[in-house]
């Protein structure tokens, strides 16, 4: 008989991490991040990493894993989460996935077989020379299914990823992706939203919140510490606030560029989780 663990998912500003929480107490549960932002030291405003006093006493696991310097991947991920489930089962707590990372989701609790590819450096640095378009048509070129799953908003940092999977193969993602039998009884949770408008709203006032929380200062910190490197200038608020003290736009225009950049990340969630047969996604 399968194991239960509960998955709460959704997109950004949801609130999913409340709903978490609050099942946490109820189900002598613990939870495990699906957030792939959240596992970075110091990626606390941006991220909208829950503070320890919004925790509420509930163990919170994979979140500050590593310096923003290491790429962590699906696959580290994987490992990790189901150390931690099995960890958590072991005590007879329950545990509660929750996040809005699809891919974590995947390869976790669907019956999705990620190939296991150790990172290599030299590779990524090689790829990292070439434009994301060069990239793209290299992919193209070894592998034609997988180049139809690229989409405008892949990052620079997922198309590397995807080229150093084929390459270290030898073959096509599209042979070597599997189907396998999912190791949990999952139950997966949305939480209620009652309008994309309602969505919306809730993103642009996170938004606000971040800049009295100091996310202008908190991005002028991880710059002097960590400098332009692509986990930290790729990710959703502080790209844009990096534009904003290069001079690039004005600080309103960065903050309706990271209202606008989320609302987009929300709806490619939503998207995401659609795909999910377990999930009612009603907006």
């Amino acid at each position: 008989m399968k194991q239960k663990v509960i998955a709460v998912v959704g997109p950004t500003a949801s609130g999913k991490t409340k709903l978490a929480i609050e099942l946490a107490h109820k189900m002598d549960g613990e939870i495990i991040s699906a957030d792939s932002r959240l596992v970075y030291k110091g990626f606390d405003i941006a991220a909208a990493k829950p503070t320890v006093e919004e925790r509420e006493g509930i163990p919170h696991y994979l979140i500050d894993v590593v310096e923003p310097e290491f790429d962590y991947t699906a696959g580290d991920y994987a490992r990790d989460a189901k150390e931690k489930i099995e960890d958590i089962l072991s005590r007879s707590k329950t545990p509660i996935v929750a996040g809005g990372t699809g891919l974590y989701f995947r390869v976790l609790l669907e019956n999705y077989n990620l190939p296991q590819v150790e990172t290599d450096y030299d590779l990524r640095a090689e790829l990292e020379e070439k434009s994301r378009e060069e990239l793209i048509e290299e992919v193209r070129q070894l592998d034609e299914k997988t180049f139809e799953t690229i989409s405008k908003d892949t990052s620079k940092r997922r198309v590397i990823r995807i080229l150093e999977l084929i390459k270290t193969l030898g073959k096509p993602l599209s042979e070597v992706e599997t189907l396998r039998e999912p190791e949990y009884d999952v139950e997966w949770i949305i939480p209620e939203m009652p309008s994309r408008e309602w969505l919306y709203e809730r993103i642009n006032k996170r938004v606000d919140l971040m800049v009295e929380q100091g996310i202008i200062e908190e991005t002028k910190l991880l710059l002097e510490k960590h400098g332009r490197i692509s986990n930290f200038t790729e990710t959703i608020g502080y790209k844009e606030i990096l534009a904003y003290l290069d001079g690039t736009w004005t600080l309103d225009e960065a903050l309706d560029k990271l209202k606008q950049h989320t609302r987009n990340y929300a709806k490619r969630q939503l998207t995401w989780f659609r795909k999910n047969p377990n999930l009612d996604v009603n907006i």
